[in-house]
């Protein structure tokens, strides 16, 4: 087979997996991945996934690279409140929450970190989808909520305010009461306690 037949099958892939080629051609050699990797059409990304070389990498692209490497799994914690303008800081690590183990990649096209997280967490995401690629992304109510269940050093109002929440887009964009709902399923108290400290900031714009 040739690259630019295999290009064109997949024109509609960034990243794809050796289950995805079989799915198409079955008889395919592997033997062409390594040659192609040689020539610089094609990069590793960890065991049997692979990234087209031409295509320019941005965050859209790390968030369904993440998607996709560790399954299932949807972007949140910090990268979802990065992505939704609630925390000012970018995030170089792509933060994401799984049902399996806690793990970490590491690849030529960034980190990808995942979070473990009971199944009856695992909700409160969305597909969203720009040109070709859809993502699963964490609503930024359910964003918060992994973010504050996962982080046990959040146990005061400093700690609140030293996270440097974007108090006018959580006025702006948060659902409380969908919050609320959310963080029931948890039936933490702690967490209930997060949220109430991130309440009283909201309220108070001046105490930041």
């Amino acid at each position: 087979m040739t690259y630019n037949k295999f290009r064109e099958a997949f024109h509609d892939f960034a990243v794809f997996s050796i289950r995805d080629i079989v799915k198409l051609f079955p008889d395919f050699d592997t033997r062409r991945l390594v040659e192609w990797q040689k020539k610089g059409y094609i990069q590793k990304l960890v065991n049997k996934w692979y990234l087209f070389s031409d295509i320019g990498i941005d965050d859209w692209l790390n968030y369904r690279i993440s998607n996709c490497l560790y399954r299932p799994s949807y972007v949140s914690l910090e990268s979802a409140l990065s992505y939704y303008n609630l925390i000012p800081e970018g995030v170089y690590t792509i933060q994401n929450i799984t049902t399996r183990k806690t793990t970490l990649y590491e690849t030529n096209v960034g980190t990808f970190q995942y979070r473990n997280v009971k199944p009856q967490f695992f909700f409160g995401y969305h597909a969203s989808r720009i040109n070709i690629l859809p993502i699963l992304m964490a609503e930024p109510e359910k964003g918060i909520l992994d973010f504050l269940y996962l982080n046990p050093r959040i146990n005061s109002m400093a700690d609140i305010k030293g996270l440097r929440f974007n108090i006018a887009e959580l006025n702006k964009s948060i659902d409380w009461e969908k919050l609320d709902k959310y963080a029931a399923y948890f039936e933490s108290t702690t967490l209930n306690k997060r949220v109430s400290l991130l309440k009283k900031l909201k309220t108070n714009v001046d105490t930041i």
